[in-house]
């Protein structure tokens, strides 16, 4: 049975938001999780601050998690000529940026949490849907 009228278009233009609506609110995500720029200044303890205030220490404190300061257009770039194709759908930057890391110290998983710091430069590998980075895989110095 073939379609009519205006059946078909609609059809498409529902697809097409249910799947710009799902990439913006996967970027939403990582930009909670993964940007911070210009680094924030939140005192000496900038992992334990960072984590709580983005949620990712509540049920359990989060093992690992990645800050990249920079632009949101840069985070963007590495999507289009930013960045080059590498294994497994995932895109590698170009050029460096300032990563802060946070690493749980161990102990308790249940809050209050405690974290590392570790900052560097480092070439960053995202997974992008569209020209938007979604998922933050690792950092390489």
């Amino acid at each position: 049975m073939y379609f009519k009228g205006a059946g078909p278009v609609l059809f498409a233009l529902l697809a097409i938001a249910f799947i710009v609506e799902t990439y913006a609110a996967d970027y939403k995500t990582f930009l909670e999780h993964h940007y911070d720029g210009p680094k924030s200044n939140v005192g000496k303890n900038y992992c334990d601050t960072m984590m709580q205030r983005r949620g990712m220490t509540k049920p359990n404190c989060k093992p690992v998690n990645s800050f990249v300061h920079t632009t949101k257009n840069n985070l963007k770039g590495v999507c289009g000529k930013g960045g080059k194709a590498i294994a497994n759908g995932l895109r590698r930057s170009i050029k460096q940026f300032s990563v802060t890391t946070c690493k749980h110290q161990g102990g308790s998983t249940r809050p209050p949490c405690k974290y590392r710091e570790n900052k560097s430069n480092r070439f960053i590998d995202v997974r992008c849907a569209g020209n938007l980075p979604v998922h933050y895989d690792q950092g390489h110095i």
